[in-house]
């Protein structure tokens, strides 16, 4: 039997995880060459080019892709088998669990989604990484991150074989500064016209429903920022720069947090959560735990 070289294999692991032969090679410690020599044998060995260049960088192909997924796979089992045996005389390590979180979902929903996940028998870490969506689905396309939360299905411009499960939606409230918020109540919504306002960034779906909004009431605030980070557009809002909004279910902590006052519900808008996924039938424990959590209330306003 010609057995496949998994040394072959480790190097072209690598060299997609670290996103190039270079840093690949300082990785191993090993030349460039020699890294490049050893994918070379893979793809020899296999009958396929694994990788392809766009730009100035290389990408896997699609078989490329494939063969990420089974040597992640591998060398995961392979870091699972050298714990247990090695680790077995003290408690059980906990599973890892990477989540790509998208920049425009709010941090608190964020973790009210996650935290069944944190609740399993079976310890779980959860290592967190945020970024833009599409972003997150490349990774996802390439078992970087187990699952990706965010506002938006995946786009059909982005052609990434994954599966989107709808958690839940909220609608959303506008807040400000309590001086500003109870000035802006009276007359609401109608009293937005020509307030400060602080917007998420363009190309997110709550922007897209505030802008049609606006149009159908006639409403023009005045748009003082526009933010890709939540995070960052609630530290505005705080500190007295505008109106914000944030999904309805998190209001009270929104209130303590940020210290602010809600001024008022926005009818017809909706902001909606997403758990996307490389399975289209959801059996991964923690994603499992998420999806049963979001079902049965954790978005749920108090």
């Amino acid at each position: 039997m010609d057995w496949l070289n998994y040394h072959h294999l480790f190097y072209f692991w690598t060299v997609v995880r670290e996103g190039g032969v270079g840093r690949a090679a300082e990785k191993l410690r090993l030349s460039q060459p020699t890294v490049s020599t050893q994918v070379r044998a893979l793809e020899a060995r296999l009958g396929e080019k694994l990788f392809t260049r766009v730009g100035r960088r290389l990408a896997p192909t699609e078989v490329g892709q494939v063969v990420y997924r089974y040597a992640e796979d591998i060398f995961t089992l392979g870091r699972e088998l050298q714990e247990t045996i090695g680790g077995g005389r003290g408690p059980s390590r906990p599973a890892r669990f990477v989540v790509g979180v998208a920049d425009v979902l709010s941090k608190r929903i964020a973790y009210r989604l996650l935290a069944p996940a944190l609740r399993l028998p079976q310890p779980m870490r959860i290592v967190c990484r945020e970024a833009g969506t599409e972003a997150l689905l490349a990774a996802l396309a390439v078992h970087d991150v187990d699952l990706v939360l965010a506002d938006t299905p995946v786009p059909p411009t982005v052609h990434v074989k994954a599966y989107s499960h709808l958690l839940g939606e909220s609608a959303v409230t506008c807040f400000a500064v309590p001086a500003l918020a109870a000035r802006l109540r009276r007359r609401f919504p109608a009293s937005l016209h020509g307030a400060p306002m602080l917007l998420p960034g363009e190309g997110t779906v709550v922007r897209r429903q505030l802008e049609d909004w606006f149009q159908a009431t006639g409403i023009r605030p005045a748009v003082v920022g526009e933010f890709d980070d939540s995070a960052l557009m609630k530290a505005f809002g705080e500190n007295g720069a505008g109106v914000f909004v944030a999904p309805t279910a998190i209001a009270p902590e929104t209130r303590r947090q940020h210290g602010v006052r809600a001024i008022g519900e926005i009818e017809g808008i909706r902001e909606r959560f997403y758990a996307i996924s490389y399975e289209r039938r959801i059996t991964h424990p923690a994603v499992t735990a998420i999806a049963v959590g979001a079902r049965t209330g954790v978005l749920k306003a108090p």
